[in-house]
C-alpha cells in the first residue's frame, strides 16, 4: 500500500478524489495564462543554450505534458530552464545536438532509476550555499551571453567562457549597433513598466508583440529569430533515437549526471515551493519518476532537457491551477501556438530576447539571499563563493563536485569540535535521567572516566584511543560513558574494538554506560556487545556501583 502512494502520479490521486466541470474551467484559464508565459521564456531559453528556438517549444510541449502528467506535484509546470543553459551549451559545443540528445535520454534513465530507489530525500542534503552560489553563478553566466545580442555586436567565433566573452566585448565595443540597444533598453523599460502596473500581465509577451510590431513598422536594421533561424519548423518533429556508442556513453556520463542532477534539485525545491502555496504535500520520488520520463522522451522529440520552472509554477497557482491538468493544457496551447504562430515568431528581435534573458538571470541570482548567506558565517561565505566562482570560471559539474564535497569537509570539522572525551576525576550535577544524584561524586583512585559528548566518526575516531594511551598511570577500571554520544560509524566501532584490545593487554576492566540505540545497534552487529571481557550497564549509577565492585570499595563516601 505504501508503494502505491508513493508512486502514484497526482494526475490519478486528483482523478480518484473528483474532477468537474468547475475544477477543469480553473485549470483552462490557468494553462492558457502559463502557456502565454512559457512561450516567450522557452524560446529565449533556447537560443540561451546555443539551440533553436522550436527547440526550447518542443521541449515545453513533450516534458512539460509528462512532468504534470506524471508527476508527484498537483501545479508542477515544467519546461526548460536557466539551470541547464550552461551544461546544454557545453555539450552541444564538444558532442553536437545529437550528444545533447543521448545525455538528455541518459539523465531520464538516471532519474527514474534515482526515483525507484526513492533518492528523492537525498537532494535535501545539498546545502543551501551550494544551490545558492551555482544558481547565481548560472545567472552571470546568462547575462554575458546576452550582452552580444543586446549591444548588435557580431563576434565571429566568440570564446565560450565568460571572461572571454567580455574580453571580446569590449574589443569590439566599438562596433556596438545603436538599433539593438536602443530595443534591448525599450524592451528592459517594458517589461518593468508590465510589472509594476501588475504582476498579472504577462509581460514577456507583451515586449514581445509591442517591440516586434515596432521593428517590423520601421523596419530597423536588427537581427531578428527569423533571420538567425531562417528555417524554423512548424509543430513537433518525428521522435527518433540517437546513433549510441559506447564511447559516447562514455563521454556523456558527466553531463547526463549533471543533467539528472540539476533536474532533480530544481523540480523538488520547485514542488516544495508550490507545497506551500497550496497546502498539499507532493511525492518526490513520483517527482523524479515523472522528470525522468519527461526528458527521456524531450531527448527523443530533439528537445532539451526540462525540469520544474519555479516561476511558471507560481504563475500556474496564482492563475487558479488545481490539478495536474493545467500542466497538460498549458502544453497543448503551446502545441497549438506551434503550428499556427511560428512565422509570426520569427519578427522577434534578438535583442528583444536579450532584455527577457537579464531578466529571468536577474531573477535566479536571488541576490537577497546571496547577500543573507554571505554575512552568515565565514563557512557559508566560502562555501557559496567558492562554488559561484568555480561555476562562473570554470565548470558547473566541477562547482557542485567541490562546492558538496568542501561543504562535506567543513561540516565534519564541525562535528569534530562538538566531540568532547573528557577524563573525570570528580562528577557533579548529572541529569537525574542518568541516574546519577545532584550531589558530588568522587572518582577513586584506579578507576577513569571517559564521558564522551558528540558523535564519533572517522574525522575524530582515532582521538579516543589517544586519550586512553596519554593516561599517566594504567586505570584498574574503565568507565566509557555514552549518553552523550548519538552516532557511531565504522571508524568509531574500530576504535572502540582497539579500546578493548588496549584494556586487555593492560589487566583494566572495561565498563560501557548508557549506550544509545544507533551506537548499540552498530557495536551489536560488529559482535562487541556479546564479549565477555567488558560490561554494559544501562546507566551511569550502576556502572559506578560495579566499579567500585572491581575495586573492592564497599564505602563510596
Amino acid at each position: 500500500m505504501q508503494r502505491s502512494n508513493q508512486f502514484t502520479p497526482a494526475f490519478f490521486t486528483c482523478m480518484r478524489e473528483g474532477y468537474n466541470l468547475s475544477i477543469f474551467k480553473k485549470d483552462f484559464i490557468a494553462g492558457l495564462t502559463v502557456a502565454i508565459v512559457a512561450l516567450p521564456l522557452a524560446m529565449a531559453m533556447a537560443v540561451a543554450s546555443g539551440a533553436s528556438p522550436d527547440k526550447g517549444l518542443v521541449t515545453s510541449v513533450v516534458a512539460g505534458f509528462f512532468i504534470s502528467f506524471l508527476g508527484g506535484s498537483r501545479v508542477q509546470i515544467g519546461g526548460p530552464t536557466g539551470a541547464f543553459v550552461v551544461v546544454i551549451f557545453d555539450v552541444i559545443v564538444k558532442h553536437g545536438f545529437s550528444g545533447l540528445i543521448l545525455a538528455s535520454i541518459m539523465a531520464g534513465i538516471l532519474l527514474i532509476i534515482a526515483g525507484y530507489a526513492k533518492l528523492g530525500k537525498l537532494i535535501k542534503y545539498i546545502p543551501y550555499p551550494v544551490i545558492t552560489g551555482f544558481t547565481t553563478g548560472i545567472a552571470v553566466i546568462i547575462a554575458t551571453s546576452q550582452v552580444m545580442d543586446f549591444l548588435g555586436l557580431h563576434i565571429p567565433d566568440a570564446p565560450a567562457d565568460v571572461i572571454g566573452k567580455w574580453t571580446a566585448y569590449f574589443t569590439h565595443i566599438s562596433e556596438i549597433s545603436l538599433p539593438a540597444v536602443t530595443v534591448g533598453l525599450s524592451s528592459l523599460a517594458i517589461i518593468l513598466i508590465c510589472k509594476k502596473i501588475s504582476p498579472k500581465i504577462p509581460a514577456y509577451l507583451v515586449v514581445i508583440l509591442l517591440v516586434s510590431i515596432g521593428c517590423y513598422v520601421t523596419n530597423a536594421p536588427i537581427d531578428t529569430i527569423g533571420s538567425r533561424f531562417p528555417d524554423l519548423p512548424s509543430g513537433l518533429p518525428t521522435p527518433e533515437m540517437p546513433t549510441i556508442t559506447l564511447e559516447t556513453i562514455r563521454d556523456l556520463i558527466p553531463s547526463a549526471f549533471t543533467i539528472a542532477f540539476l533536474a532533480g534539485i530544481e523540480a523538488l525545491l520547485s514542488a516544495v515551493v508550490a507545497d506551500s502555496m497550496i497546502g498539499h504535500k507532493h511525492s518526490l520520488n513520483q517527482e523524479l519518476v515523472g522528470q525522468g520520463v519527461a526528458n527521456l522522451l524531450s531527448g527523443m522529440f530533439g528537445g532539451l532537457p526540462a525540469t520544474g520552472a519555479i516561476a511558471r509554477t507560481a504563475t500556474n497557482i496564482k492563475a487558479g491551477g488545481v490539478t495536474p491538468v493545467s500542466g497538460m493544457l498549458h502544453s497543448v496551447f503551446l502545441l497549438i501556438f506551434m503550428y499556427t504562430v511560428m512565422d509570426i515568431l520569427a519578427y522577434v528581435p534578438m535583442a528583444c530576447l536579450g532584455a527577457i534573458l537579464f531578466m529571468v538571470a536577474y531573477g535566479m541570482s536571488d541576490l537577497k539571499h546571496f547577500i543573507a548567506i554571505a554575512k552568515i558565517s565565514l563557512s557559508d561565505r566560502a562555501i557559496l563563493l567558492l562554488t559561484f566562482a568555480l561555476t562562473v570560471l570554470v565548470d558547473l559539474t566541477v562547482a557542485i563536485g567541490v562546492g558538496v564535497t568542501f561543504a562535506s569537509l567543513l561540516f565534519m570539522r564541525h562535528m569534530s569540535k562538538s566531540l568532547e572525551i573528557k577524563k573525570n576525576t570528580a562528577l557533579s550535577e548529572y541529569e537525574q535521567q542518568d541516574g546519577d544524584s545532584e550531589e558530588e561524586i568522587v572518582i577513586p583512585d584506579g578507576l577513569v572516566v571517559f564521558q564522551i559528548n558528540g558523535p564519533l566518526f572517522f574525522g575524530v575516531a582515532s582521538e579516543l584511543c589517544d586519550k586512553l594511551k596519554s593516561l599517566e598511570s594504567v586505570p584498574k577500571v574503565l568507565i566509557l560513558r555514552m549518553r552523550f554520544m548519538p552516532y557511531l560509524d565504522a571508524s568509531g566501532e574500530a576504535s572502540i574494538e582497539e579500546i578493548i584490545d588496549i584494556c586487555n593487554k593492560r589487566g583494566t576492566f572495561l565498563i560501557f554506560s548508557a549506550i544509545r540505540s544507533q551506537p548499540r545497534a552498530i557495536l551489536k552487529k560488529a559482535g562487541i556487545l556479546s564479549r565477555e571481557n567488558a560490561a554494559f550497564v544501562n546507566d551511569f549509577k550502576h556502572a559506578l556501583d560495579l566499579g567500585y565492585e572491581k575495586l573492592g570499595i564497599t564505602n563510596k563516601a
